[in-house]
């Protein structure tokens, strides 16, 4: 089933799922029913139905714009523990790293989705010694994703977006984009959201809501909180969205809190969300 421009949704991870009927049962109470969908494996957001989890989702009434993969071993306890630890940032992880890649490619066909979102991990800066093998990297995902007709999103925030504009057009793939999360970019104490917007626009592909404050002291997170509540100024985010001709989901991620809490909080961002696009 297509999904609207701008129709809201939500991040399966976020709810803290293991089972697609609890997913089901959550986006019926949000009122949504478009979802961003964890592939799912024993270390991100593992899933009750196993290997049957593609048939079951796709049998459960509601709409997937992506999948998301996250790798074994990837640490957000500190920016400094996920610099070393994310995505193919560390080159004695890559090789099972890109496996676990081809396997995510695989589970977005049979959910019969053509986006897979993904941090690929801090992009070294133009003169590194790491840059070279780390773009190397970045190239094999392209390829084996073309192969497999899937489109690869990076998640912003752990490098500038200058740096991320740069690295897309030195790889030239059409099918790398970016999945823009503007909280991101104030909890790594990046970039300003819609300062940057444009420079991405051309390649956002998707969108995670969430909101937040820049960190106080150098070096640590910032503050994540319910929409509306931070600094990212999401209701000017969604109307530069618009502005821009983006076309694709909007949905919520919430990633600290309860269980309860999330939910609280995601339908709050609903409710929100919204308003933002009458406004818009």
């Amino acid at each position: 089933m297509a999904i609207e421009p701008l129709a809201i949704g939500v991040c399966s991870w976020s709810l803290q799922v293991t089972s697609v009927p609890e997913l089901k049962e959550f986006m019926d109470r949000l009122g949504v029913d478009v979802v961003q969908l964890a592939c799912g494996d024993p270390h991100h957001a593992s899933w009750d139905e196993g290997d049957a989890l593609p048939a079951v989702a796709r049998a459960a009434g509601f709409r997937m714009s992506g999948a998301m993969l996250g790798f074994p071993g990837e640490d957000y306890t500190t920016p400094q523990t996920i610099e070393k630890t994310g995505g193919f940032g560390d080159p004695a992880t890559r090789p099972e790293r890109l496996e676990r890649f081809k396997w995510g490619l695989a589970r977005t066909k049979e959910l019969g989705l053509t986006d897979i979102m993904l941090h690929a991990g801090f992009i070294p800066e133009p003169g590194a010694a790491a840059r070279k093998p780390f773009l190397d990297t970045l190239a094999q995902v392209a390829d084996l994703a073309k192969a497999a007709g899937v489109v690869v999103a990076f998640e912003t925030g752990q490098e500038s977006a200058a740096l991320l504009r740069l690295t897309l057009d030195e790889l030239r793939a059409p099918n790398l984009k970016v999945n823009f999360d503007p909280a991101n970019m104030l909890l790594y104490d990046k970039d300003d959201p819609l300062a940057v917007l444009d420079l991405l626009a051309p390649d956002i592909r998707s969108v995670h809501l969430k909101d937040a404050n820049r960190p106080t002291v150098k070096g640590t997170w910032g503050e994540e909180v319910p929409l509306g509540r931070g600094q990212t100024n999401t209701k000017a985010f969604v109307k530069a969205l618009k502005r821009v001709g983006f076309r694709g989901a909007l949905c919520i991620e919430r990633e600290v809190g309860t269980q309860a809490d999330r939910f609280r909080d995601i339908e709050h961002g609903v409710r929100f969300l919204r308003e933002c696009l009458a406004e818009a």
